[in-house]
């Protein structure tokens, strides 16, 4: 139950952070994340201009940084309070970032992006596109989203591990 607590609360907490800059870059901007977009959207806008590409870099680094951080600062935590079983920190180190697939898929795209598809989300040109109601687009990112999160898991928690 202490994994499992353990995973939730810090998994909670990279949702939180990796969820506000996700906001916030696309409050500024949708554009920066439409690589991210369903293609039938992408196809309706113009390609990124060089300035989007670097401004997309430059808010992806911190995005990614939160990703990669926050399962290690929590597995490395684990750890210390005595836990040392590799399959306890691989699982944790998948939990971490299992939930906050998990809270990607249901509370940012099915029902932000899907359900409720505020205005600054919809890329001027892109309006009215039945690509922003497709709950299957996201699913299938969430599989994919799992899988990433599952390598993770074994590489943070098999380094966690060994050090």
């Amino acid at each position: 139950m202490k994994l499992f607590t353990h995973a939730l609360i810090d998994g909670l907490i990279l949702s939180a952070l990796a969820s506000s800059v996700l906001i916030v870059t696309l409050l500024i901007n949708p554009r920066l994340f439409l690589q991210d977009y369903p293609a039938d959207i992408q196809e309706k806008v113009p390609p990124k201009t060089q300035r989007e590409k670097r401004q997309s870099l430059i808010a992806g680094i911190p995005f990614m940084l939160i990703l990669l951080a926050l399962p290690i600062w929590s597995t490395v935590r684990l750890k210390q309070s005595g836990v040392e079983a590799i399959w306890s920190l691989v699982l944790n180190a998948f939990g971490v970032a299992f939930v906050f697939n998990l809270f990607d898929l249901l509370v940012l795209d099915w029902f932000m992006f899907c359900t409720v598809t505020p205005r600054f989300l919809v890329i001027p040109g892109s309006e009215g596109s039945p690509a922003y109601k497709d709950y299957g687009y996201h699913f299938r990112g969430a599989l994919m989203g799992t899988a990433l999160s599952a390598a993770a898991g074994l590489v943070i928690g098999f380094f966690i591990w060994l050090i």
